[in-house]
């Protein structure tokens, strides 16, 4: 894949895109990358990662559950990093080749990733790369509002409670699972539930 990446870099670079940074992220407070290397690393620093020249302009596209999204990406995070110290390419870069290249029309995931989904469009725009749709669900979170993941050190659902974790699942996701399906095989529950997902009950949920 990374030959793949190196092209789509490339082409960025080519065409005055793409510019290299010397910051790290202790050398700016919050999440917004001020321009420190835009036009030239200060004395003193070395090239660390590459980042996309972001242009300020407003980014607005249709989510399948939220609506209509509007975004500033050069407001929002600024000057985005493609390629990370040690030669690791980036989520945006990789994320939008990859799924480009699978030919996917359709992203399915969690509201926490809505944000960067303008960055991705930007990058589609510019690589002349189809823009999917896209539907952010709902996700799960602990008391403090984290996702619940291996990150936050959530309990892993044993197999025992695999029917009810879907069971719960599927309410959480208000798909309605009448309740003489609790306790069932998920291979029942999955059978219920396939036919009769409504992406409508979630757009009714985040009016």
């Amino acid at each position: 894949r990374h030959a793949r990446y190196e092209q789509a870099l490339a082409r960025l670079r080519a065409n005055g895109r793409t510019f290299a940074c010397g910051c790290t992220r202790k050398d700016f407070p919050g999440s917004v990358y001020p321009g420190t290397c835009r036009n030239g690393i200060p004395r003193g620093r070395t090239a660390r990662t590459v980042r996309l020249r972001v242009d300020d302009a407003v980014v607005c596209f249709h989510d399948r559950i939220a609506g209509r999204i509007e975004q500033n990406p050069a407001r929002a995070f600024g000057d985005f990093v493609l390629l990370r110290a040690g030669g690791h390419y980036a989520y945006h870069l990789a994320c939008v080749v990859d799924d480009a290249d699978a030919g996917i029309t359709d992203i399915v995931r969690g509201a926490d990733l809505l944000d960067s989904s303008p960055c991705q469009i930007v990058l589609q725009r510019l690589l002349g790369l189809p823009t999917p749709a896209y539907a952010h669900i709902p996700v799960a979170v602990n008391a403090a509002g984290d996702k619940l993941s291996k990150q936050t050190f959530a309990a892993a659902v044993e197999p025992a409670g695999v029917a009810d974790a879907l069971f719960e699942g599927l309410r959480f996701l208000h798909q309605s699972p009448p309740a003489e399906l609790r306790g069932a095989p998920p291979a029942e529950l999955l059978a219920w539930a396939i036919p009769r997902w409504r992406i409508a009950a979630l757009r009714d949920e985040s009016d």
